[in-house]
Order: C-alpha cells, then sequence, then structure tokens
C-alpha cells in the first residue's frame, strides 16, 4: 500500500471504542449523524462498530458504509473466519472497506486468555489477516497488548501479517502501561527490525490509564507512527482513549517539530463536534480538558488576566478561534485584578477615570468575595450605585 509519509491518518475510534463506555451506547441514526460530522472534520478512517457483537452494530456499519463517501470505514473482528466473514458482510456498501483484525501479542494473553501458544497464536494471526484479505484489499492487525508485549515476539508478529497481507498494524498499548519512551523506544524497533515494514502503516491505539495516552502517541508519531487511532473528547472504555482534539493541536501548535507530518483536521470544528458527542453519548467533558474543556480558554487569575490583556501570547499557545471557539474567557471572581474588571466594564460600554475605576474595583472586590459567579448585572449595578 502506497502512503504519504507525511501525512498523519486519524482512525477516529469514537464509535466503537468510544461507545464501549456504559451509558453511552448510539442508535445507528446518532452513529450516522456523528459520523457525517467525522467526514467534515477530515477524519480519514471511522472505526464504525463490531458487526458480529450484536445486530445493532452490525446494521451501524451497514448504514454509515452507506451514509459516508470520502472517508474509509472500518469494522473491528477478532482472529476467527466467522467474525470476518460478518464484518465482509456488514461492510458490503462501503466505497473504501477496512477489516481490522488481531489477536494478543503479549505473553500475558497468549497464556491467560488464549491459554495458547507463541506459534498457535502467530498461525492464527496470519490466518485472520489472509481470510480477510480475501474480502477487502486493506487490512488493519492489532497486536493486542503490544504494550507489554515480548519486542521480539512482536517484530516476528508484526513481520509475519504483513507478508499475509495486511497494510495497517496496529500496536496498541492496550493497558495503558506504557511511558512515552518505552512506547517510542518499540515504534522505533518495529522500524528498523521488521524486515517489510516499509510495506505497511504503524498505528498507535493507546489508552490512558496512568494519563499518557496523548503523550505515548506522540511518542509514536516521533518514531514513525503514521496513524493515530483516537476518539472524540478521549472517551473510551476505563480511562479512555488518546484524545483526537489533542493530537491534531499538538502537531499543529508543534509542527516544526514533526518535519512536515500533518493531517486532515479542520480543528475549527473541534468545539462544536466535541460538545455535540458529550450531549449525545451522555459523557461529561471535565472543565478542564485540554481544547474542549470551558476552562480551556478561561483567565481568572488577576495576573493571568493581565499578562493576557497586554498581550494575549503571555498566556494562550492556542488561539480560540483555532478550535471554533470566539473567544477567551476572562472570569471575575475575587483573583481578578483591576485590569480585567475594566475589560469588563468598557465591553459594556462604561470608560471609568482612574478614581472611579478604584472606587469600584474595591467594591467589586467585596462581591466578589461573597458571590461565586459574577455576571454583567451585578456589574452593571456596581457602576450605577457609584
Amino acid at each position: 500500500m502506497l502512503h504519504d509519509p507525511n501525512h498523519l491518518y486519524i482512525f477516529d475510534t469514537t464509535l466503537r471504542d468510544g461507545e464501549q463506555v456504559p451509558g453511552c451506547q448510539l442508535t445507528t441514526s446518532e452513529k450516522v449523524e456523528i459520523a457525517k460530522d467525522l467526514e467534515r472534520l477530515g477524519v480519514d478512517i471511522i472505526e464504525a462498530g463490531f458487526p458480529v457483537s450484536s445486530p445493532g452494530d452490525f446494521q451501524s456499519v451497514v448504514e454509515l458504509s452507506k451514509a459516508v463517501n470520502d472517508v474509509m470505514i472500518c469494522a473491528l473482528t477478532r482472529a476467527n473466519k466467522n467474525d470476518i466473514d460478518v464484518a465482509a458482510e456488514a461492510l458490503k456498501y462501503a466505497k473504501r472497506p477496512r477489516i481490522h483484525t488481531g489477536i494478543g501479542s503479549s505473553d500475558m494473553h497468549i497464556q491467560y486468555k488464549f491459554n495458547s501458544t507463541r506459534e498457535e497464536i502467530l498461525e492464527r494471526a496470519v490466518a485472520a489477516v489472509k481470510h480477510a484479505k480475501s474480502y477487502v484489499e486493506d487490512v488493519e492487525f492489532y497486536a493486542e497488548d503490544a504494550g507489554r508485549a515480548d519486542l521480539q515476539f512482536l517484530a516476528k508478529m508484526i513481520e509475519a501479517v504483513i507478508g499475509a497481507g495486511a497494510t495497517v498494524v496496529n500496536i496498541p498499548d492496550t493497558n495503558g502501561y506504557c511511558l512515552p519512551d518505552q512506547y517510542g523506544a518499540k515504534i522505533k524497533y518495529l522500524k528498523e527490525n521488521v524486515k517489510n515494514i516499509d510495506q505497511a502503516i504503524i498505528s498507535a491505539h493507546c489508552h490512558n490509564d496512568l494519563g499518557l495516552a496523548t503523550a505515548n502517541s506522540i511518542a509514536a508519531i516521533q518514531n514513525g507512527a503514521r496513524q493515530v487511532e483516537c476518539t472524540i473528547n478521549g472517551i473510551g472504555e476505563r480511562a479512555g482513549n488518546t484524545s483526537l482534539e489533542e493530537v491534531a493541536m499538538i502537531l499543529k501548535v508543534h509542527n516544526q517539530a514533526f518535519g512536515n507530518v500533518s493531517s486532515n483536521i479542520d480543528s475549527k470544528m473541534f468545539t462544536y463536534i466535541s460538545r455535540k458527542v458529550s450531549e449525545m453519548m451522555n459523557m461529561p467533558v471535565q472543565p478542564n480538558k485540554a481544547i474542549v474543556g470551558r476552562n480551556a480558554f478561561a483567565h481568572s487569575s488577576g495576573i493571568h488576566q493581565d499578562g493576557f490583556l497586554k498581550h494575549r501570547e503571555n498566556y494562550e499557545i492556542i488561539r480560540p478561534e483555532d478550535v471554533g471557539l470566539e473567544e477567551a474567557d476572562i472570569i471575575l471572581t475575587a483573583r481578578s485584578g483591576r485590569h480585567a474588571l475594566k475589560h469588563h466594564l468598557e465591553r459594556l460600554g462604561y470608560h471609568l477615570d482612574k478614581d472611579s475605576l478604584a472606587d469600584t474595583y474595591q467594591r467589586f472586590l467585596v462581591l466578589a468575595d461573597a458571590k461565586k459567579d459574577i455576571c454583567d448585572d451585578d456589574l452593571l449595578t456596581l457602576v450605577e450605585n457609584n
């Protein structure tokens, strides 16, 4: 498979891994609605579901395949013939179908999950890829729990599945175990020790159990991975998946550090799609969540507010407009300074002289100590009682 070494493929699994969270299940029509937004966002691949797992998941893959045109639709399977047959059937309307099959690669999974041996697991992996390849050109293989797998065996497995026809090899840190330097070194080792690695794209699929999913995905890109598997708002099982918006904005802010690597993501859609996914999946976004949390562009400390109002870049490395917000918030609290109060009064049309501002500020502090949220009506009352 020919691929652009400077293009980072964004593989969105919001509708598969993200939707596995208890209480987050979507109807097929809701999935279609989000899929169309993901297509507009610029993702390259949408993992639409796990067709063999339920009739609803099967139907979702069918309907998503019909609904989108430019994005590849991917269906997940285990490494067995029936899973793959069912996935191929669900993908029959996809313009660009992909089957995502795989099996455990760590000795822990081989022994305790599959009660098998390395040799048997290799045979099953190769057979699954060959079977998937008989249906679709684009086959992705996941080496589950690669984060804890023996490096030499992992390299042997990856070489074997590429030889069998895999076009993408997914190196999942299934349990969010790795440190960024460990995960990056794992990707680098595969780049340097798998003879046919240039025939496939390396994909990073990281979980956030230790809060390192984004950091690990970035380490993977720096070491040669060219696909990242992620979700809107970082939703997913347990502590979640890599956050799509974080990866995209890191690439944007640090573009020099990645050479010419870029994605097709339209970051101006982030606020909109984050809120939509949060609402539809009943998953609130924590206020201090990077990029899309409601406090991500809110300044409440007086020192920060003063510096921000003098020169935005003093305290912001991303413009709110770049992620679909109109402007940053200067939040008025008892920690706010005169500069922030003056800013809000002028926004409301009041231009006070130095003495009037000083007097209003003292009364503002008394109010702010007593009241958690200061709104425009409070400011109007302060000025009119001056």
